[in-house]
């Protein structure tokens, strides 16, 4: 009974002391847990967006020595960009690369008015100084942190049929975003802006739901739309640049080193984004015109010609300063 009573007595001690080693080494555990980003966007993984945020991606593991997992779900695997959006004001996703913030403030579609900027140095520059951070802390009451712009790069028309004035758009049943700018400035060209999402786009053109659609030409090329569209018309109607936005109550949470490391890999990536883009857009176009897609440079004079009512619009909904104040910075 001695023996028994002994062995239980080492039996107890030694559970006792695991308890104590698991409990110290769990707390510790706990000290060195690893923060974790779920970033969503809506292009291909062939999409030289998704190589930027993939870039992100490295950066920040890298820069936290793996305390920071970024885990990144392209082609809208958590639903539209508008969807991704409202995820984020939701703090159900922590970070999202898209489009979609006018319908929380249209202030921000002051970018994407029509044949603002000449070049996409110019409109770099805007961004990344005071008027794009005057933009971009509107959304912070809606829980939107933008901490970058990443590049959506000009916009240019795709269609069945050759668009060399504005004539040729007339009664065009083309898919447009969302985004009010560009339905104001399609119908101001006489053409029928038909909203859808980007997922659907495809098929859209395909099974003849719509006739034509316009995107950067990393878009057209990524979701191979010269498949079911004969003319790539490089109209550069419309600068869109693609803000990247993180949970405010995410970012709260943080500590101040990895806010910075967050911050600082966002706007490193936003250079490398719009540098790939750039060096990569003319190989895009040469190898659409080799499938065998007509390449179009219209007049764009006349386009413009055609869109000061959308200008108007802006300035009757949302006031003067911040369109003189984006006029002024690009003049």
């Amino acid at each position: 009974m001695t023996k028994l009573r002994n062995t239980m007595i080492f039996l107890i001690a030694a559970l006792s002391i695991s308890i104590v080693v698991v409990f110290f080494t769990t707390n510790n555990a706990f000290s060195d847990d690893v923060t974790t980003i779920r970033f969503g966007h809506g292009s291909a993984e062939t999409n030289e967006r998704h190589i930027a945020v993939m870039h992100f991606k490295d950066l920040v593991e890298e820069k936290s020595d793996g305390q920071i997992e970024v885990l990144v779900y392209p082609n809208e695997q958590l639903g539209s960009e508008s969807e991704m959006v409202e995820s984020v004001t939701l703090n159900d996703l922590q970070m999202v690369a898209a489009s979609a913030y006018s319908q929380y403030d249209q202030r921000i579609s002051v970018f994407e008015l029509p044949y603002l900027f000449d070049s996409y140095e110019q409109a770099w520059s805007v961004l990344d100084g005071e008027i794009g951070k005057e933009v971009s802390d509107i959304y912070l009451e809606d829980n939107l942190r933008i901490i970058a712009y990443f590049e959506n790069g000009f916009r240019q028309i795709t269609a069945n049929k050759a668009i060399e004035t504005p004539n040729d758009l007339s009664g065009l049943k083309i898919r447009t975003p969302e985004f009010p700018i560009s339905i104001s400035m399609f119908s101001a060209l006489g053409a029928n802006p038909t909203p859808m999402a980007f997922g659907e786009l495809y098929m859209g053109l395909q099974q003849g739901t719509v006739d034509a659609q316009e995107n950067p030409v990393a878009n057209t090329y990524a979701s191979k739309f010269n498949e079911v569209q004969d003319y790539l018309i490089m109209s550069n109607h419309q600068y869109m640049p693609l803000p990247v936005s993180i949970s405010e109550d995410f970012w709260q949470s943080l500590t101040a080193e990895e806010q910075q490391i967050i911050e600082e890999s966002a706007l490193e990536t936003a250079q490398f984004h719009r540098d790939l883009l750039r060096e990569n857009e003319e190989t895009m176009i040469s190898e659409l015109e080799a499938a065998g897609m007509g390449i179009i440079y219209p007049d764009t004079e006349p386009f413009k010609a055609k869109v000061d009512g959308v200008y108007d619009s802006f300035r009757e909904n949302y006031g003067d300063d911040l369109l003189d104040k984006v006029l002024g910075a690009v003049e």
